[in-house]
């Protein structure tokens, strides 16, 4: 992709977030949300469109209007558009991005919910918010490594927001009697047609001390990226459930399909909206959501 393909595709990124903002921000502010919950879905998906990253799935995502705490690996800040893509959902991110610019607006106008992670006593707050939106129907993905990873490893789950999913039940604004917790495990899989190899899995992924301006040029110039998320086996939580070995449990869950994405062996199909959305159609190289 030229740079002047770069600059016009992002002039037209800019222009949607231009047209977008008012409406997302009068939503929030003012109605019930629902707009507000597929303008993201819509400015995500066109940023796939124009810079050809293809996302599939594979499993069962929760039902449309089930709540969930959705537990990922994380590679990339491509990560947040892939899913993002796929259906109205927030996310739990660390407090330093809400003051970063044009990403933490954002951020915020997904309804992000922002832990600072150097205080400890935060933990119980966020995962308070978290369990409050939980019992309110959400769908919450939280990236469970806690960072991002090389792409090749997948680190320890953390447990302790995972309490949030303990918060939900017992909600003010109505607990809940049991709350999904949903494995989910993000792999990039092909470049420019191409399986990913072993050596080209730390270029994709964005972690460490790595620049975010030389990343973003390496994904714009290098070619088109299949991602695919793979929906593990849904683990209910209860007022029983530990929380620790629930965290385990999706841990696992996310490995095995990591494992199985990379191998070739898990079934790989375009993504598709629930029924009520309607599907898009796609050209090869093109996002299929």
């Amino acid at each position: 992709m030229t740079r002047l393909g770069i600059g016009l595709r992002l002039a037209l990124q800019a222009l949607a977030f231009v047209l977008l903002i008012a409406p997302q921000w009068f939503s929030l502010r003012f109605g019930r949300g629902r707009l507000a919950a597929r303008l993201p879905v819509w400015f995500h998906r066109l940023f796939l469109r124009l810079f050809s990253v293809r996302v599939t799935q594979s499993g069962t995502p929760p039902p449309p209007g089930e709540p969930a705490l959705v537990l990922s690996n994380h590679v990339s800040w491509l990560d947040i558009v892939a899913l993002g893509s796929l259906r109205p959902l927030s996310f739990v991110a660390k407090s330093e991005i809400e003051g970063w610019p044009v990403i933490g607006t954002l951020a915020r106008l997904q309804r992000t919910v922002f832990i600072e992670r150097a205080k400890r006593a935060a933990t119980a707050s966020v995962n308070a918010t978290v369990g409050e939106r939980l019992a309110n129907g959400d769908l919450i993905v939280l990236f469970a490594e806690g960072t991002t990873g090389d792409g090749l490893h997948l680190l320890p789950f953390r447990s302790s927001l995972v309490g949030a999913a303990r918060a939900a039940l017992a909600a003010e604004t109505g607990g809940l009697a049991r709350i999904r917790l949903q494995p989910l495990a993000l792999s990039y899989v092909r470049r420019n047609g191409l399986p990913v190899t072993r050596a080209e899995r730390p270029e994709i992924a964005w972690y460490g001390d790595m620049e975010l301006a030389p990343h973003l040029g390496l994904f714009a110039t290098r070619g088109p990226i299949d991602v695919h998320v793979a929906w593990g086996p849904p683990i209910a939580f209860d007022a029983a459930t530990d929380r620790k070995q629930a965290t385990a449990q999706a841990e696992a869950a996310v490995r095995r399909a990591l494992r199985e994405t990379r191998g070739g062996m898990g079934p790989v199909r375009p993504a598709t909206a629930p029924a009520h959305e309607g599907a898009d159609v796609s050209a090869p190289g093109i996002a299929a959501v």
